[in-house]
């Protein structure tokens, strides 16, 4: 068993902070992820927090200022569970770094996304009870691992919209998979935000705050922005939110021989918001002719779906490609050269997989 209780194969950018991914095959077939393959991303060193000493505040724009224990937490509110993916920003940064270099960002490969069953208490229904004024606009989170990245150093942090806030699908939660949340994700407590990136479930959380701004905290103020390609002194950069259109290829792997015909592959994909995934396509002739794969279980509006089709691959080099499509219509982008940015944020571009069809029996 590797660090922080997860597998040996996982592939580890840094040690402290502790950020990891599983091999992509890992992800491959299970609807939720292990919590020993569940991705980790952190931007400081990871707290270990006494559940008994815990405290959560909630102030700000509120009729009453709440501090709650965690056992006020799970005794005052009703207990929900939601089944919801979290993705990091930089997820499949890799292909983006091979456009032009991305010095300083960890290179992820396509597995910084899992899912899982999260329980915890709604955070609309802590909202209610703490009185949210109608000059609320945002809620604010923050933890207590302190990042020297940020500039000045200052904990990690965050903010959604007050209408996301409020809704159902937002948690506080302190289990994952039927099973108490791990220190590396968060315990005792974290935000959940089901259809956003990441960045904005921030984790060991012990502040809400309802303002009528977002957060001025640097992870929200200044990182996890879609910069410009090019240099603009002026450029803020576009807040990142709602998770993009995405998939990827989790079977056969790079540069992988194969016997030529038949071969099964498959994958993931998912939307963000409310949006589901409604189709993947694949194709082994560079987009000429697609064929559509078999969609996995939907397990709720928050989730990925996984899927697989069976390709008939010719002899010699070839290149598997996949495309979602959402039930907006919309889908990936073809190509990474135009999607590429500073930090290396959003390729949503079309996974594609290098193979080398030979002669002798189909299958991986």
């Amino acid at each position: 068993m590797g660090a922080w209780g997860k597998r040996d194969d996982m592939i580890v950018h840094s040690i402290d902070p502790y950020n990891a991914e599983p091999p992509r095959a890992a992800l491959d077939g299970a609807a939720l992820t292990p919590l020993d393959t569940f991705y980790s991303r952190n931007h400081g060193p990871v707290p270990r927090i006494d559940p008994r000493a815990w405290r959560l505040e909630v102030d700000g724009l509120v009729e009453r200022t709440l501090v709650l224990s965690l056992a006020d937490l799970r005794g005052r509110f009703d207990s929900h569970s939601v089944v919801a993916t979290l993705v990091c920003a930089g997820n499949r940064r890799a292909d983006l770094s091979r456009v032009r270099p991305l010095p300083g960002e960890e290179p992820w490969g396509p597995g910084a996304i899992s899912t899982a069953r999260w329980t915890g208490a709604r955070l609309a229904d802590v909202l209610a009870a703490a009185g949210v004024r109608p000059a609320a606009g945002h809620v604010a989170f923050t933890g207590p691992d302190v990042s020297p990245r940020a500039d000045p150093p200052q904990p990690f942090g965050g903010s959604i919209p007050v209408a996301k806030a409020m809704a159902g699908e937002p948690l506080l939660a302190w289990e994952m998979n039927g099973e108490p949340l791990p220190v590396v994700h968060g315990a005792p407590v974290r935000v959940v935000v089901p259809g956003y990136i990441g960045a904005r479930s921030v984790k060991w959380v012990r502040r809400i705050s309802v303002q009528d701004r977002p957060s001025d905290n640097y992870f929200q103020a200044s990182a996890y922005r879609l910069l410009p390609a090019e240099d603009h002194p002026a450029a803020a950069g576009l807040p990142l939110s709602v998770i993009a259109l995405n998939a990827a290829i989790l079977r056969p792997g790079d540069d992988q021989p194969l016997p030529a015909g038949p071969n099964p592959v498959s994958g993931y994909a998912v939307a963000g918001e409310d949006r589901r995934i409604a189709r993947v396509d694949v194709s082994v002739d560079g987009g000429r002719h697609w064929q559509q794969a078999d969609l996995g279980a939907d397990t709720g509006p928050w989730a990925w779906r996984l899927w697989r089709a069976t390709v008939d691959l010719p002899r010699g080099p070839a290149e598997i490609i996949a495309r979602a499509w959402d039930t907006s219509a919309a889908t990936q982008p073809e190509r990474p050269e135009p999607l590429w940015n500073p930090q290396g944020y959003v390729n949503n571009s079309w996974p594609r997989v290098r193979v080398f069809g030979r002669p002798g029996p189909a299958g991986l």
